[in-house]
């Protein structure tokens, strides 16, 4: 095994271009401007110091970085790690002041560290990647569409915000595409951004220098923050960012050791969640950009594109200061048009392949329809219950039934 990381370290530098890097830099944008607003969101709510903030920031950034660049090496795939968005969601109320059940920063860090050792102990164990290998591909392929299309309906909710700039966008990224270019979210971007300076919607006096700091915040451990916080923490982040995490890399043809994985990401939590991290996932969205042509023609070399994009994820949480705010001037309907685009392949992919074998459309659509509503029910996100619903369906409509002789 040393060997071959060996040799994946060695073919780096040649499996790396300018798409690789700009891919990269892609990934860390959009991950930044798309879900980081919850976190100040949750830290403004539970009365957090700027230190703690940063400190939670560059944890979650660096953290998924280091997992982003062990994983692309150790397994030479495009996998990436992230911190958990819908985690973010459940910690806005979770850590709330206003809220009579809140539980404080140290309560919240002991049940991050209890579900980052059951995320060790899952996969050491193996079985999420037995679970999950007995799921049909038309399911986990419809499921992976309900929650990649949302992000392809955000392309035309900003519409109305920004009529110009998203339609430039749109016929920018597909006359590119027409003409083979190698990386056409990239021209997007630079469309998007050079409409922005031209419209004045980029406010760069607004921007703050600055490097943040690890802050140490001692664990307590209680049963209601088990409870309350870290077994829904631990059922999100399974179902909503592994799973689809997952999917994303089948659908791209990209065997992953799910059960190193869930180790890697988990012994990165443990060590990052004493400093605010809330715990790091495979990434889903962010690694539908890194697993196509787009980030590289030779599927062999896109893992490039996941270690590009933790390095730029630790950059940016170094320099947390300056690129949050930087990040946070970008117009919204920019960032929402180009992740809509970016993942346009990865929609098409896993809407053909989950209708590909007629015996598993019925399955594959529930599980879309089932996702892509976006609820939660006992606590737990539609991802998970659009692969139950699309199993269920499935097991109806293929199992042959027979009947016992009389």
């Amino acid at each position: 095994m040393l060997q071959d990381i060996r040799q994946n370290i060695r073919d780096l530098r040649g499996a790396t271009n300018a798409s690789v890097v700009l891919t990269g830099l892609l990934v860390v944008i959009v991950g930044y401007a798309s879900s980081l607003p919850i976190a100040f969101q949750a830290a403004a709510g539970a009365g957090l110091s700027p230190s703690q903030t940063s400190s939670w920031i560059m944890a979650i950034t660096i953290g998924s970085g280091l997992c982003s660049i062990i994983m692309s090496i150790w397994f030479r795939q495009p996998v990436m790690a992230a911190w958990s968005t819908p985690g973010l969601v459940l910690l806005v109320s979770g850590l709330a002041l206003d809220n009579p059940a809140h539980y404080t920063l140290n309560e919240a860090v002991g049940a991050y560290i209890i579900v980052a050792l059951a995320s060790i102990l899952l996969g050491l164990s193996g079985l999420f990647g037995r679970l999950m290998a007995m799921v049909p591909q038309p399911v986990v392929l419809g499921m992976l569409a309900g929650v990649l299309i949302r992000f392809g309906f955000g392309l035309f909710t900003a519409l109305p915000e920004r009529p110009v700039m998203v339609i430039a966008m749109l016929i920018a990224f597909f006359v590119l595409r027409r003409r083979g270019f190698r990386a056409p979210t990239v021209g997007v971007l630079a469309v998007g951004l050079l409409l922005a300076l031209v419209t004045q919607d980029l406010h760069v006096e607004s921007v703050q220098s600055g490097l943040v700091a690890l802050e140490w915040t001692a664990p307590v451990f209680s049963v209601e923050a088990l409870l309350g916080l870290g077994l829904p923490l631990f059922a999100l982040a399974m179902s909503s960012q592994n799973a689809p995490g997952q999917a994303v890399l089948r659908a791209a043809g990209y065997q992953v050791p799910i059960n190193g994985a869930l180790v890697v990401t988990g012994v990165v939590s443990l060590l990052t969640a004493p400093f605010g991290g809330h715990g790091l996932t495979l990434a889903a969205i962010t690694a539908a950009m890194v697993t196509g042509p787009e980030a590289h023609p030779d599927p062999d070399k896109r893992y490039a594109a996941g270690v590009a994009a933790g390095v730029g994820n630790i950059v940016t949480g170094i320099f947390g200061a300056t690129l949050v705010s930087l990040f946070a001037v970008l117009p919204h309907a920019l960032i929402a048009a180009t992740a809509g685009l970016a993942l346009t392949g990865a929609i098409i992919s896993s809407l053909s392949g989950s209708m590909a074998e007629p015996s598993g459309r019925e399955g594959g659509v529930i599980a879309l329809m089932c996702t892509a509503a976006n609820f939660t029910l006992f606590g737990i996100g539609a991802p998970f219950w659009g692969l139950v619903m699309g199993v269920l369906t499935h097991e109806i409509m293929t199992r042959q039934w027979t009947k016992k002789e009389q």
